[in-house]
């Protein structure tokens, strides 16, 4: 009896059953974005110039002379690292000719070019906090132009952090960016399944691309990044980028002149030719 009452009700909790079943193998999460209103003003600000692409192809074009250099080889078949920039690269529509270039530079034995990566912290307006992940073949230029930038673009509100005093407010984590409508819930459930992944948190439209158009975000742990980034490539789904990120764990709503105070802060440092990204714990 017991039975036959559950294979009647088994077409009825057919379309909940994955998220009954499915935990005890991955935990998920679908979140809206934490950052809407400042994903909004990015936006409307990116890809307005052939600035916006300048920079992309700057920051990919040091990213492959990193991963010749770090890799040993100039060799997208031999070096694995390599590879997955220039498929980054081109699925940011960098130039196959920039690409090449940037092959060729960081291969030339003459070369002396040596790219590495530093981390700003701001205590911004309203409780707010900025961390500015830079990427510069000189420190001592890009500290100065991240510290004058802050303090202009604030009218001193914004002040350099000491080392730690801002980046204990977030969680390191691994981030996968997509263009939007690439992948629906179900279908990264059962990649991440497949991969090994065991946590992800989903978030539609959670952030710009360099262009301003809105893109999908999904958070994994640190070592689940390049699972579901093979993953996802595999599954011909390739991301837009792929790194490791700062996520705040407690977001900051501020006023109106504190968050226009912030996103000028923000934009003045994008500008920067050093400056890789900025991350921030608003959540305007």
């Amino acid at each position: 009896m017991k039975l036959a009452l559950l294979l009647l009700l088994l077409p009825l909790l057919a379309p909940f059953s994955a998220s009954y079943l499915l935990p005890s193998a991955v935990s998920t999460r679908r979140s809206t974005s934490l950052f809407g209103r400042a994903a909004a003003v990015r936006a409307a600000t990116k890809g307005k110039t052939d600035a916006a692409k300048t920079k992309i192809y700057g920051q990919f074009g040091k990213k492959i002379i990193m991963a010749v250099k770090d890799g040993g080889s100039a060799s997208p078949d031999a070096n694995k690292a390599l590879r997955d920039v220039i498929s980054m690269a081109k699925k940011n529509n960098v130039p196959v000719d920039n690409i090449n270039r940037a092959i060729k530079r960081a291969s030339e034995a003459a070369s002396s070019d040596g790219y590495s990566s530093s981390l700003f912290e701001v205590y911004a307006s309203g409780g707010c906090t900025l961390i500015i992940n830079v990427l510069t073949d000189n420190p001592n230029r890009a500290a100065a132009e991240v510290k004058n930038a802050v303090n202009k673009a604030s009218k001193n509100t914004a002040k350099m952090a000491e080392s730690g005093s801002v980046t204990y407010l977030y969680e390191r984590k691994g981030k996968v960016v997509v263009e939007t409508n690439t992948l629906e819930e179900e279908g990264l459930m059962d990649i991440a399944i497949e991969s090994g992944v065991d946590d992800y948190e989903f978030i539609p439209e959670g952030d710009v691309d360099a262009e301003g158009e809105p893109v999908d975000v999904v958070y994994v742990e640190q070592g689940d990044l390049g699972l579901l980034r093979d993953a996802l490539k595999e599954a011909g789904k390739e991301p837009k980028d792929v790194k490791l990120c700062y996520k705040p764990m407690a977001p900051v709503e501020c006023t109106e002149e504190e968050f226009e105070s912030n996103m000028n802060v923000i934009e003045a440092l994008e500008e920067l030719e050093d400056v890789d990204c900025v991350e921030h714990n608003m959540s305007n």
